[in-house]
């Protein structure tokens, strides 16, 4: 009986996350095909996904966020000594520093084939020398790269023109959602209710968010979910705004489709963005959505169909697209209606599912393995 290959999907962190909900989201259609196993740091949503679909999940004591010369040294040799253990066909890495790490871990012990998905590139997401770290880092990583997949258009056209992968080795497999799985909101939020969901840190832009919330001149109570190192300075803004009765610090929350269904108007204040799920389950739940037009954004949002389309760290053009949906409760049901219906067109779960398994089955066929088949 011939041996059914392994997967390993790696990952920096087990929190919540958009990279994290794609991760989970694969797995049901690769438990059964593969031996699959799921590598994080940390415990979170991601690793009950993967107890619940029945992978493995590993924990990584030394793979971490930040960039630390000692952990990230401890980390590479922690998922070599991981990789030699586990004898993966597939290493498929996702978020930066997971990237970084089990690329050259990957090919320092051999793994066939090393698979790479951008959620979003780093060295767009910062500035300066770190910026410049990242390029030049995922720079020597292309050519020990099997496949890099993009989760946008642009974002692919930006790692091309950095020389972070070429055009050959990538391919772009749009990001998407389980919509059935979302609650439809009800829009029926006397003041409008705003939600916005995503970390309290860079690139996203919460600073941005409250102080365009301070020039909406429209009735509006609204809710931002997610923590981080920029709380303080958010706080600080909203109590300098006097909008502390009017907007909520949630916090991270595992009840984000129910919080979408409370909602009327979905919101995305950032400078750096790949193809934000956030955005799509926003979509899924029939919300209009206003988001800073950065990365893949302007592919998911069609501007003045679905939702509203801003410059990026621009608090009055935020304030006047939240003021214009405010106002109007049937251009809100109609953005809507429409965005559930484009994301169910084109950003459904099973599309992406499908592109993996394919993707899996191309590149295990090119290194002589054998693709993976349903276990009866």
């Amino acid at each position: 009986m011939a041996r059914i290959p392994k997967i390993l999907l790696l990952i920096t962190l087990a929190e919540t996350g958009g990279a994290q909900t794609y991760v989970a989201g694969l797995l049901p259609a690769l438990v059964g095909r593969y031996d699959v196993a799921v590598a994080a740091h940390g415990d979170g949503p991601l690793r009950d996904a993967t107890l619940a679909s029945g992978a493995r999940f590993i924990p990584l004591r030394h793979v971490r966020r930040n960039l630390h010369p000692a952990h990230d040294l401890l980390g590479l040799l922690e998922l070599a000594a991981l990789m030699r253990r586990e004898r993966p066909d597939i290493v498929h890495a996702n978020s930066s520093k997971a990237g970084l790490l089990g690329r050259t871990a990957a090919a320092l012990v051999r793994v066939p084939i090393r698979i790479f998905t951008v959620h979003g590139w780093a060295f767009k997401a910062y500035s300066g020398v770190v910026s410049a770290l990242y390029r030049w880092a995922d720079g020597l990583m292309a050519p020990l790269t099997t496949v890099t997949i993009c989760v946008s258009e642009r974002e692919r056209e930006a790692g091309v023109a950095a020389r972070t992968c070429s055009a050959e080795r990538s391919v772009v497999i749009p990001t998407a959602v389980d919509a059935g799985a979302v609650p439809l909101a009800r829009h029926d939020g006397e003041p409008p209710h705003i939600l916005a969901v995503g970390r309290l840190a860079a690139p996203k832009d919460p600073v941005t968010l409250v102080r365009a919330l301070a020039e909406v001149d429209a009735p509006f109570t609204a809710t931002i979910v997610g923590d981080g190192p920029d709380r303080p300075a958010v706080e600080a803004e909203i109590r300098a705004a006097g909008l502390a009765r009017a907007i909520e610090l949630a916090g991270e929350r595992r009840d984000v489709p129910q919080l979408l269904a409370g909602a009327d108007v979905f919101v995305l204040s950032t400078r750096s963005e790949g193809a934000p799920l956030s955005i799509l389950e926003a979509m899924a739940a029939g919300l209009p959505v206003v988001a800073a037009a950065v990365g893949g954004v302007p592919e998911l949002v069609e501007h003045g169909d679905t939702g509203l389309l801003v410059p990026p760290a621009d608090p009055a053009a935020l304030a006047a697209a939240l003021e214009r949906l405010l106002g109007d409760a049937g251009l809100r049901r109609a953005m809507g209606a429409a965005g559930r219906a484009r994301v169910r067109a084109r950003f459904d779960i099973v599309t992406l599912r499908d592109a993996h398994l394919a993707l899996y089955a191309r590149e295990l066929a090119r290194a002589g393995r054998s693709a993976g088949s349903v276990i009866p």
